[in-house]
Protein backbone atom coordinates (compact mmCIF):
# COMPACT_ATOMS: atom_id res chain seq x y z
CA UNK A 1 0.00 0.00 0.00
CA UNK A 2 1.32 2.98 -0.84
CA UNK A 3 0.50 6.83 0.65
CA UNK A 4 0.96 10.05 -1.17
CA UNK A 5 0.25 13.84 0.94
CA UNK A 6 -0.46 16.27 -1.56
CA UNK A 7 -0.45 19.70 -0.35
CA UNK A 8 -1.54 22.67 -1.40
CA UNK A 9 1.39 25.35 -0.79
CA UNK A 10 1.08 28.12 2.21
CA UNK A 11 0.23 31.71 2.07
CA UNK A 12 2.56 33.39 -0.43
CA UNK A 13 3.14 36.79 -1.11
CA UNK A 14 1.69 36.55 -4.70
CA UNK A 15 0.85 34.10 -7.79
CA UNK A 16 4.65 34.85 -9.68
CA UNK A 17 6.96 31.73 -9.90
CA UNK A 18 9.06 33.34 -7.58
CA UNK A 19 6.57 34.82 -4.68
CA UNK A 20 7.96 34.18 -1.52
CA UNK A 21 5.61 32.57 1.89
CA UNK A 22 4.36 35.32 3.95
CA UNK A 23 5.52 35.40 7.21
CA UNK A 24 1.85 33.61 7.84
CA UNK A 25 3.49 31.17 5.19
CA UNK A 26 6.28 30.35 6.93
CA UNK A 27 4.75 29.81 9.94
CA UNK A 28 2.69 27.47 8.38
CA UNK A 29 5.37 25.72 6.60
CA UNK A 30 6.54 25.08 10.42
CA UNK A 31 3.25 23.77 11.84
CA UNK A 32 3.52 21.53 8.78
CA UNK A 33 6.37 19.77 10.66
CA UNK A 34 4.21 19.27 13.39
CA UNK A 35 1.76 17.36 11.38
CA UNK A 36 4.80 14.85 9.85
CA UNK A 37 6.32 14.45 12.68
CA UNK A 38 4.83 11.07 13.25
CA UNK A 39 4.74 10.14 9.61
CA UNK A 40 7.28 9.07 7.80
CA UNK A 41 8.05 10.77 4.14
CA UNK A 42 10.31 8.51 1.87
CA UNK A 43 10.31 10.76 -1.07
CA UNK A 44 8.85 14.73 -1.81
CA UNK A 45 8.35 16.24 -5.33
CA UNK A 46 7.59 19.55 -5.01
CA UNK A 47 5.91 22.37 -7.71
CA UNK A 48 8.96 24.51 -9.01
CA UNK A 49 7.78 27.58 -7.51
CA UNK A 50 8.99 29.15 -5.00
CA UNK A 51 6.19 29.08 -2.32
CA UNK A 52 5.87 25.25 -3.22
CA UNK A 53 9.50 24.93 -2.33
CA UNK A 54 9.72 26.90 0.64
CA UNK A 55 6.34 25.16 2.15
CA UNK A 56 8.08 21.72 2.18
CA UNK A 57 11.61 22.47 3.39
CA UNK A 58 11.44 22.13 6.85
CA UNK A 59 9.50 19.03 6.53
CA UNK A 60 12.28 17.61 4.57
CA UNK A 61 14.83 19.07 7.00
CA UNK A 62 12.69 17.30 9.44
CA UNK A 63 12.44 14.07 7.79
CA UNK A 64 16.27 14.40 6.17
CA UNK A 65 14.53 13.75 2.95
CA UNK A 66 15.95 15.96 0.07
CA UNK A 67 12.95 17.53 -1.86
CA UNK A 68 12.88 16.67 -6.00
CA UNK A 69 11.74 19.68 -8.33
CA UNK A 70 8.89 18.11 -10.38
CA UNK A 71 7.62 20.47 -13.43
CA UNK A 72 4.39 18.92 -13.51
CA UNK A 73 3.37 20.33 -10.13
CA UNK A 74 3.30 23.04 -10.94
CA UNK A 75 0.10 25.67 -10.89
CA UNK A 76 -2.15 25.48 -14.09
CA UNK A 77 -2.20 28.17 -16.57
CA UNK A 78 -6.00 29.26 -17.06
CA UNK A 79 -4.74 32.00 -19.91
CA UNK A 80 -1.98 34.15 -21.12
CA UNK A 81 -4.23 36.52 -22.26
CA UNK A 82 -6.11 38.85 -19.59
CA UNK A 83 -9.60 37.41 -18.60
CA UNK A 84 -12.43 40.46 -17.71
CA UNK A 85 -13.95 37.39 -15.18
CA UNK A 86 -11.42 34.99 -14.23
CA UNK A 87 -13.28 33.27 -11.47
CA UNK A 88 -16.31 32.32 -13.90
CA UNK A 89 -13.89 31.76 -16.85
CA UNK A 90 -12.64 28.79 -14.09
CA UNK A 91 -15.44 27.58 -13.14
CA UNK A 92 -16.77 26.89 -17.10
CA UNK A 93 -13.72 24.98 -16.72
CA UNK A 94 -15.06 22.53 -14.11
CA UNK A 95 -18.14 22.00 -16.21
CA UNK A 96 -16.39 21.58 -19.50
CA UNK A 97 -12.75 19.81 -19.27
CA UNK A 98 -11.57 20.74 -22.73
CA UNK A 99 -12.09 24.06 -22.60
CA UNK A 100 -9.01 26.26 -23.32
CA UNK A 101 -8.29 29.78 -22.86
CA UNK A 102 -5.76 31.81 -24.90
CA UNK A 103 -2.44 29.88 -23.74
CA UNK A 104 -4.11 28.03 -21.33
CA UNK A 105 -4.69 24.30 -20.63
CA UNK A 106 -8.04 23.02 -20.62
CA UNK A 107 -8.85 20.85 -17.29
CA UNK A 108 -8.08 17.68 -19.19
CA UNK A 109 -4.56 18.35 -19.85
CA UNK A 110 -4.12 19.55 -16.22
CA UNK A 111 -5.63 16.14 -14.73
CA UNK A 112 -3.26 14.52 -16.93
CA UNK A 113 -0.47 15.62 -15.86
CA UNK A 114 -1.06 15.53 -12.44
CA UNK A 115 -2.37 11.83 -12.88
CA UNK A 116 1.20 11.53 -14.85
CA UNK A 117 3.29 12.31 -11.29
CA UNK A 118 0.72 10.03 -9.37
CA UNK A 119 1.68 7.21 -12.21
CA UNK A 120 5.42 7.71 -12.06
CA UNK A 121 4.96 7.97 -8.16
CA UNK A 122 3.19 4.51 -7.87
CA UNK A 123 6.10 3.18 -9.83
CA UNK A 124 8.95 4.66 -7.64
CA UNK A 125 10.10 2.13 -4.31
CA UNK A 126 8.56 4.79 -1.75
CA UNK A 127 5.77 4.07 -0.12
CA UNK A 128 5.07 7.39 1.31
CA UNK A 129 5.16 9.90 -0.88
CA UNK A 130 4.68 13.83 -0.58
CA UNK A 131 3.24 16.17 -3.12
CA UNK A 132 3.94 20.01 -3.41
CA UNK A 133 1.36 21.98 -5.41
CA UNK A 134 -1.37 24.61 -6.06
CA UNK A 135 -4.46 25.38 -5.59
CA UNK A 136 -6.02 24.66 -9.26
CA UNK A 137 -3.98 21.52 -10.02
CA UNK A 138 -4.60 20.21 -6.93
CA UNK A 139 -8.20 20.34 -7.40
CA UNK A 140 -8.48 18.87 -10.41
CA UNK A 141 -5.91 16.05 -9.50
CA UNK A 142 -8.44 15.30 -6.67
CA UNK A 143 -11.30 15.64 -9.25
CA UNK A 144 -10.06 12.25 -10.90
CA UNK A 145 -10.14 10.42 -7.69
CA UNK A 146 -13.07 11.96 -6.70
CA UNK A 147 -15.81 12.68 -9.74
CA UNK A 148 -17.48 15.09 -7.29
CA UNK A 149 -15.02 17.42 -5.91
CA UNK A 150 -15.04 20.45 -8.55
CA UNK A 151 -15.15 24.38 -8.25
CA UNK A 152 -17.08 25.07 -4.99
CA UNK A 153 -14.60 22.76 -3.53
CA UNK A 154 -11.53 24.52 -4.92
CA UNK A 155 -12.79 27.62 -3.14
CA UNK A 156 -13.10 25.99 -0.05
CA UNK A 157 -8.97 25.78 -0.63
CA UNK A 158 -6.93 26.73 2.20
CA UNK A 159 -3.55 27.57 2.15
CA UNK A 160 -2.01 25.15 3.07
CA UNK A 161 -4.54 22.05 2.74
CA UNK A 162 -3.22 18.66 2.88
CA UNK A 163 -5.43 15.57 1.30
CA UNK A 164 -3.95 11.90 2.20
CA UNK A 165 -4.57 9.55 -0.77
CA UNK A 166 -4.18 5.94 -0.04
CA UNK A 167 -3.56 3.59 -3.14
CA UNK A 168 -5.58 0.45 -2.55
CA UNK A 169 -6.18 -2.93 -4.70
CA UNK A 170 -9.72 -1.57 -5.09
CA UNK A 171 -7.81 2.26 -6.66
CA UNK A 172 -6.99 5.40 -4.69
CA UNK A 173 -8.90 6.80 -1.69
CA UNK A 174 -8.77 10.35 -0.91
CA UNK A 175 -9.25 11.70 2.84
CA UNK A 176 -8.89 15.48 3.72
CA UNK A 177 -6.00 16.08 6.55
CA UNK A 178 -5.60 18.72 8.66
CA UNK A 179 -2.71 19.85 10.45
CA UNK A 180 -3.44 17.79 13.64
CA UNK A 181 -6.54 15.41 12.86
CA UNK A 182 -8.45 14.41 10.33
CA UNK A 183 -11.68 17.11 9.13
CA UNK A 184 -14.99 15.78 9.25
Amino acid sequence: MKTYYVIRHCEATGQAHDAPLTKQGYKQADALTGFFKTIPVDRILSSPFRRAQETILPVAALQDCPVEIEDQLQERILSTSPLSDWCSALQETFVDFDLRFPGGESSREVMERMTSVLKEASLHPARHTVLVTHGNAMALLLHTIDSTFGYDDWQQLQNPDVYRLVQTADGMTCEQMTLHQTKT
